[in-house]
């Protein structure tokens, strides 16, 4: 049990390490953002990252994301890995990739395997080797080790021990390891964002070795990246039966800087870009939305929210809820009850979408 530091009550969903319940964040949110903003400008610095984004007069300015880091000589920006070295950015090119890779066998348990060629053969056979999942075939899992956010629940949090001791791997090598049996790629972390030179230029090698054959390209992103890359993902993706995978953390602006450190107005801008895109490929689906359902808070509310404007885009537009597993700065808090997964679910469908799942059910506990 954890005691708000503003209104003082004590709950299991509320984080030791933020201090604040949902209400409060919420309510309150001038008061202890100064106290929120500090526990993520403390844990940056223990994984040797700037404590905020850069905006020095000076500096040279990157482009790739919501940031918009202007990054003075000798430093890097954000994500910790473009920085700026004799008047020069560098790092997140096509020629350098600070990334892990392996093969997944599918079906795999991603965000879209309950409505993707991979998990069900949708879109067969233009799409999928397979009309149903694509046993004997694999994923190449691409893991970049940077990120444009700063998620204190972080599931794959490990990566900020690696940004300062990359693997160097050009887009070229990288795209040389799919072979016959690898029928997708999926670009993930972190996040793809601050090394999308690199992720699309090994798409473009990648797809160019394998005319012949079904090799589909997939994104599972924070949706933070600027705009002007969304074309190329989009034109990839489309083409070859891949899709885009949001995740849409919160929908209030305040739970998302309390739980990721950053706005989120860039994100939903360019989902809602995204979804005009549909129409060009309704099936199989291009653009899957999921969140994480946070005990404490990401509730009914913050769901209803996401929803609602999913709604208003498409309301066909799989929506994944994934039950928590804590981790990282938010480990002492519960994994997602079922009877919290089951009544996003419900607020949900209420609110007009169609194709909702709860995902990760291994992971629903008891009631809080």
């Amino acid at each position: 049990m954890t005691r708000c530091n503003l209104c003082h009550k004590e709950s299991i969903t509320t984080a030791e390490t933020i201090g604040f319940c949902l209400h409060c964040i919420r309510e309150h949110f001038t008061q202890v953002w100064p106290s929120i903003q500090s526990v993520h400008q403390q844990v940056r610095k223990r994984f040797n990252l700037p404590p905020e984004a850069p905006h020095h007069p000076d500096g040279i300015a990157c482009h790739l994301c919501l940031n918009e880091c202007e990054i003075p000589e000798g430093e890097s920006g954000l994500c910790g890995l473009r920085y700026n070295q004799n008047g020069k950015l560098y790092g997140g090119t096509k020629e350098e990739g600070n990334l892990s890779w392996y093969y997944d066998p599918l079906p795999t348990n991603c965000v879209a395997n309950w409505v993707c060629p991979g998990g069900t053969g949708a879109g067969f056979p233009h799409y999928a080797y397979r009309q149903g999942p694509e046993y004997g075939y694999k994923n190449l899992a691409v893991f970049y080790q940077a990120c444009s956010f700063n998620c204190l629940f972080c599931q794959n949090w490990h990566y900020r021990e690696s940004i300062h001791h990359p693997t160097s791997i050009p887009a070229s090598q990288l795209a040389a390891q799919v072979d016959k049996d690898t029928s997708c790629i999926c670009f993930f972390g972190g996040d793809p964002t601050p090394q999308l030179p690199h992720a699309l230029s090994t798409s473009q090698f990648a797809l160019e070795r394998n005319r012949r054959k079904i090799l589909r390209i997939c994104w599972e992103t924070n949706a933070s990246m600027n705009p002007s890359y969304l074309n190329e993902m989009s034109r990839l993706s489309l083409q070859s039966g891949g899709c885009i995978k949001c995740d849409l953390k919160a929908w209030s602006k305040e739970v998302h800087l309390a739980l990721c450190g950053v706005n989120n107005q860039r994100v939903f801008d360019n989902f809602q870009l995204l979804s005009s895109k549909i129409k060009d490929r309704p099936y199989p689906p291009f653009l899957i939305a999921s969140t994480l359902l946070i005990p404490g808070y990401i509730d009914e509310g913050e769901v209803a929210g996401i929803a609602r404007f999913i709604n208003s885009l498409n309301p066909e537009i799989p929506y994944s809820l994934l039950a928590f597993h804590p981790q990282f700065l938010m480990g002492d808090l519960p994994t997602t009850s079922k009877r919290h997964a089951l009544a996003c679910k419900q607020r949900a469908e209420e609110e007009g979408l169609q194709n909702v799942r709860i995902g990760n059910l291994h992971l629903l506990g008891n009631d809080y």
